[in-house]
């Protein structure tokens, strides 16, 4: 990575490089701010507070989606808080540790990093999943219960009111342990949007115990073709808004049921996996025959 030394001690610009050198950043020195502002782009701008009669805010302002970390004498507004809120990432107060320098470094790599995957899932949920009729318009009151056949049109919905709410989502499926469910549940956070998978594996009895025990926490309870008629806090998904979602080839009888069997062998018993397709357990086992689908065990 580049990174440009913006200090008028030589002495200490040319030590900074060294030892930055022996880590493996590329480094450019330079004395002025008028130099600085001739450079097209740094990944990393380190900038001194102290250049006598020169000022640093355009050097922010040009550079501002780099690493700044200002070299500061000492603390205070000029040096500090102002700089901040200019948009400079850190400082560090001279003189400094290289390995602390490198701390900081590192730190605002991994950060700027993780901003960047950030803002390409937020970006690629909002132009290829979300899709405007999967959106909840009306007030919402916790927990909410969002039922369809189709668990990505669920799915859709669920980011699309975290996005446009601003809100993280912390995710719990209940379907790796369905039996332990009300331990699960006591540790949902009160203070985040929580989504949970497979309220529909629950007996009635358990159901109900559950709403009870979330009543005014927020969560959202995903429910794939599920009777929730008893349930007043309910969010339905039709038929006419999944037909959006699907893809543009039309699958035959055969492709659809192998496709479901693979799906979601891993979801339900051969019991419950059969029901839903509406066939016995004799067929589901004859269609994986013909399919040459070898049941996980």
């Amino acid at each position: 990575m580049k990174i440009l030394i913006i200090e008028n001690e030589i002495y200490l610009a040319q030590s900074i490089t060294v030892k930055l050198s022996q880590f493996g950043f590329i480094c450019e020195t330079i004395s002025s701010i008028d130099d600085a502002l001739k450079f097209e782009s740094a990944d990393i701008i380190l900038l001194s507070a102290n250049i006598p009669g020169q000022n640093f805010y355009p050097v922010i302002e040009k550079f501002k989606s780099s690493i700044i970390i200002m070299m500061i004498p000492y603390v205070n507004d000029d040096t500090v808080t102002n700089p901040l809120k200019a948009g400079a990432s850190d400082y560090i107060v001279k003189p400094f540790m290289i390995d602390e320098l490198i701390r900081k470094i590192d730190h605002y790599i991994e950060f700027h990093q993780l901003q960047k995957e950030i803002i390409f899932y937020r970006d690629y949920f909002c132009n290829s999943l979300l899709i405007p009729t999967y959106t909840i318009n009306t007030k919402v009151s916790f927990p909410l219960i969002i039922k369809s056949i189709s668990q990505k049109a669920i799915d859709m919905c669920v980011v699309n009111y975290a996005i446009q709410k601003k809100i993280t989502i912390n995710f719990i499926s209940l379907y790796k342990d369905s039996a332990n469910y009300k331990k699960i549940l006591q540790n949902v956070l009160k203070t985040q949007l929580t989504y949970v998978l497979g309220f529909e594996i629950l007996p009635k009895e358990e159901k109900e115990e559950c709403i009870k025990a979330l009543k005014n926490i927020p969560v959202i309870l995903s429910c794939l073709n599920s009777d929730v008629s008893d349930f007043k806090n309910v969010f339905e998904i039709n038929i006419k808004e999944i037909s959006h979602g699907f893809q543009d080839d039309v699958l035959s009888v055969d492709e659809y049921i192998k496709t479901m069997i693979l799906k979601f062998e891993d979801r339900y018993p051969d019991t419950e996996l059969s029901k839903r397709l509406g066939m016995s357990r004799k067929s589901l086992w004859e269609k994986r025959k013909k399919y040459g689908i070898t049941k996980k065990k």
